[in-house]
């Protein structure tokens, strides 16, 4: 995921898919279609990883008497149960918006593919997640405002997936299929960067440095400086999905296919999955296994922050601490990652990438509750986060037929979905047995771990779908 500007296409390029945008046109929007990456950092940096599910996760959210016995201790046992409910209660709403996701996805995803509204339907989903990311201005950091927390989370995850589904099928309609790494690696970049200079203003300008309030004077009473952030960081989404709205161009109608009803939806996508089996089943199991891992990756971002914030005692600015460093290991070791996929291979990458993940995942278990050893331990599973994302993407186009890049794409793109309520639910559920917020990373690592055993008999070969 290469920051650095793509190589325009050149003037004899063909469609890399069924977008079949002019080059000249496909050159103008890359950078349209990245800034909707660099805008989404609000989203998956800010809401999901670590500002708003950390600070559901805080002791605002908990019986102001019980927090009052406990008198400071973190360790005090009616304390750390109440924090373990919350974060599995936060679990749980994620599950159900997994399943709606599961559910829904496919139908989307085989729409947004043929229907040649991929532009609306984008905007629609985004503007309904940049208005879910601007009601959380209302939840107070009082206990009878954590449902709402956790209700307008789950729509946002829902909302975002929807949105993802559309953006990633428009990469077909900014690049040739000799440029699709490179661009989509741009976007990746994007958010990466987006996501660094977001976390630092949101630091100077809102959360404080050194000091609560910060530099804006905003008040932290009820979390307010907490709330605000998310606001700005509404307006820095929908502000920076407006130029893939207008820059990049739509799907031609000549090119449109005829719109069907949900349930054929459903048929159309049962049927390329049986011409997947009989004619290259090393798609089809890299779709099952990626899915499964990428859940896995989900439940990193997700999670990570509450673990950082419940069990080693992370306040919310050296939350963001955390993920500026985060970021910046992410995109570096992404970076040098293009390179060793290109010299060795996508899939020594991958498993390369998922067994760093899983060992680094464990040791949070056994790293006591200092918070070097977890800036050690997560600093790492970045470290290996950005390069299965890079590579997963470049061995399902190395074993793509060709000329089917833009449906099977899609098809990566609702699976990816279909089993996003694996990691919140296992997470969920250790935590709730256990009453014990650090053993949640349990059913990460198991997620993770599935997603390495599923990924071992995948082979790079390509073969035509009957």
């Amino acid at each position: 995921m290469s920051a650095s500007a793509p190589s325009s296409p050149g003037p004899d390029s063909g469609p890399a898919g069924r977008g079949g945008a002019e080059p000249d046109a496909r050159k103008r929007g890359v950078l349209a279609w990245a800034l909707w990456d660099w805008g989404s950092a609000a989203f998956n940096a800010v809401v999901t990883t670590f500002v708003f599910s950390t600070f559901l996760a805080s002791q605002l959210f908990v019986d102001p008497d019980i927090v009052a016995a406990a008198n400071g201790d973190k360790r005090d046992p009616e304390l750390v149960a109440a924090l373990a409910s919350n974060a599995s209660l936060i679990g749980w709403a994620l599950t159900i918006a997994g399943v709606l996701i599961a559910v829904l996805a496919p139908v989307l995803g085989q729409r947004s593919d043929g229907s040649g509204r991929r532009k609306l339907w984008l905007g629609i989903n985004t503007g309904l997640v940049v208005l879910a990311m601007a009601a959380m201005v209302f939840v107070v950091g009082a206990p009878q405002y954590l449902i709402l927390g956790a209700t307008l989370l789950a729509v946002g995850n829902v909302f975002f997936e929807f949105a993802s589904v559309n953006y990633n099928a428009m990469l077909v309609q900014v690049s040739t299929k000799e440029t699709m790494g490179r661009v989509s690696g741009f976007g990746w970049g994007m958010g990466y960067v987006g996501g660094i200079v977001l976390l630092l203003i949101l630091l100077v300008g809102f959360i404080g440095l050194a000091s609560n309030p910060g530099p804006l004077g905003v008040t932290t009473d009820g979390g307010l400086h907490i709330r605000l952030a998310v606001l700005a960081s509404a307006v820095w989404f929908g502000v920076f999905a407006i130029p893939v709205l207008l820059r990049v161009p739509e799907i031609p109608a000549r090119e449109r296919q005829n719109r069907v009803g949900f349930f054929r939806s459903y048929a159309i996508l049962g049927g390329t999955i049986a011409k997947l089996w009989r004619g290259n089943r090393q798609v089809l199991m890299f779709l099952l296994a990626s899915a499964v891992f990428r859940d896995g990756l989900a439940g990193v971002f997700t999670f990570g922050a509450i673990i950082a914030a419940q069990v080693f005692g992370f306040s919310s600015t050296e939350v963001l601490y955390f993920a500026v460093g985060a970021n910046v290991v992410a995109g570096i070791s992404t970076m040098l990652a293009g390179r060793l996929d290109d010299a060795f291979g996508p899939k020594r990458v991958i498993m390369f990438s998922l067994i760093g993940l899983v060992v680094a995942g464990t040791a949070v278990l056994f790293i006591g509750d200092g918070q070097l050893g977890f800036w050690i331990a997560g600093l790492i599973l970045c470290m290996f986060v950005g390069p299965v994302q890079s590579a997963s993407r470049s061995m399902l186009a190395r074993i793509t037929p060709p000329g089917r890049e833009g449906e099977i794409f899609g098809l990566y793109a609702t699976t990816g979905r279909a089993v996003s309520f694996l990691a919140p639910g296992l997470f969920a559920l250790f935590v709730g047995i256990t009453g014990d917020t650090r053993l949640g990373i349990l059913g990460i690592v198991l997620i993770l771990l599935a997603g390495l055993l599923l990924m071992l008999p995948v082979k790079a070969k390509q073969a035509d779908i009957e």
